[in-house]
């Protein structure tokens, strides 16, 4: 999802990133504090104090998204959900997960987390307010509190409208999903909230546009788009989800991939595999072993003048969970994983030797065979169990 972000540090055991565009957000903030927002609530002061206080703002809203974050991701994890880390971007902060709440008791407690989260700092941010106050601290240390105290309040109010993706429309669905027990239909309900609100802050940015308001427009624009698509790309998620779950990557997967030697020149790699195959991965295999995959983005880490005297060998991405997959695994799972993790081919492994290769377009031209078969699921999703795959024993659980 963030494919340039940075790795800032480990809380709690959940990894925080930031990606670029947060800098814009900063920037933007930092600013409107400094020129207008302190300004206009405290007079007086120097030009460069109000700037201070800016960046003491802006970093005290940085803390502030990552506690409303944690607040999900704390709440998650005892619900058994995998969080996978936090996110800082241009419209504020994203705890990822790698699958869906089990059921709508943990997707409420996981929803309202968060805003739970942010009350309780802008409590403490208030309260330190009226330390300042009445310890006469100066008045630019209280003008900062203060400001916190209110960005954490209008984070919960914007945060708990019924919109998906919002956290209101996550406990808007949770509510759904709970009475009507139809996940797809409260995913449907919740994303046309979301849609509909989209639409609502693009409309306010025309007019704000129009009222000469030239970056508050932009951004409540932007900012509309962005929740418009989340929420359509939600119903899509859960189409996905009930065309995919109980279909095993074996049935899909390519069982003839081409392979490469570890004794392959980086050189003949690009020029007789990836120029010719068009791959960004190709499995490296020697005497029917396989070592690990060899990836363009490793091939771009070589000088050009290397490449004839440096070896795949060299470059091997070894085996591992974020790399390969088994035959058995749900086909709803490989797509979230490589989806999270920004790949388009992972090595399907069986018994220690390559089985196949599953590609991203594969799993999309199944869907789209699918849905032109069988017509887009209606209902509640079907529980299916795995199917075996042909030649595999089918063991019943005791």
């Amino acid at each position: 999802m963030f494919a340039n972000r940075i790795k800032l540090f480990t809380l709690l055991g959940f990894e925080v990133y930031v990606d670029p565009s947060w800098l814009v957000l900063a920037i933007l903030i930092t600013w409107s504090l400094a020129v207008g927002f302190f300004p206009m609530q405290i007079e007086g002061l120097a030009a460069s104090t109000y700037w201070w206080m800016a960046v003491a703002g802006a970093l005290g809203l940085f803390v502030s998204i990552i506690f409303h974050e944690l607040g999900h991701s704390v709440i998650a994890r005892r619900y058994g959900i995998p969080m996978k880390s936090i996110t800082l971007f241009i419209f504020g902060g994203v705890a990822e997960m790698t699958r869906e709440p089990p059921n709508a008791k943990s997707e409420f407690m996981m929803a309202i987390a968060g805003p739970i989260a942010s009350i309780i700092a802008a409590g403490v941010f208030y309260a330190v307010y009226w330390i300042a106050l009445a310890a006469a601290w100066p008045v630019a240390v209280a003008g900062v509190f203060g400001y916190l105290a209110l960005i954490n309040l209008i984070l919960v109010v914007f945060n708990m409208v019924p919109a998906f993706p919002l956290d209101g429309g996550r406990v808007l669905r949770s509510i759904l999903w709970g009475v009507q027990k139809d996940l797809r239909r409260a995913t449907r309900i919740s994303a046309a909230f979301g849609t509909a609100f989209g639409i609502l802050l693009m409309i306010l940015g025309l007019v704000s546009l129009l009222a000469g308001n030239l970056i508050g427009g932009i951004w409540w624009f932007i900012l509309g788009l962005f929740i418009r698509g989340a929420s359509k790309m939600a119903v899509r998620q859960m189409l996905f989800r009930q065309l995919l779950e109980g279909e095993p990557v074996g049935n899909f997967m390519r069982r003839d991939p081409i392979t490469v030697p570890s004794s392959t020149t980086i050189r003949e790699l690009v020029d007789d595999y990836i120029y010719r195959h068009h791959h960004k991965m190709f499995p490296v295999v020697d005497d029917g072993h396989l070592t690990g995959c060899i990836t363009l983005s490793r091939v771009k880490e070589v000088p050009q003048e290397e490449w004839g005297r440096r070896m795949v060998g060299e470059l091997v991405w070894p085996c591992n969970e974020d790399n390969t997959i088994t035959p058995a695994t749900d086909a709803m799972v490989a797509f979230t994983t490589m989806h999270g993790k920004d790949l388009s081919r992972v090595m399907v492994v069986e018994n220690g030797r390559l089985a196949g290769i599953l590609a991203l377009k594969d799993l999309m031209k199944f869907l789209a065979l699918k849905l032109d078969v069988e017509g887009e699921p209606t209902g509640p999703p079907a529980r299916r169990s795995a199917r075996p795959l042909a030649g595999e024993p089918h063991t019943q659980p005791s």
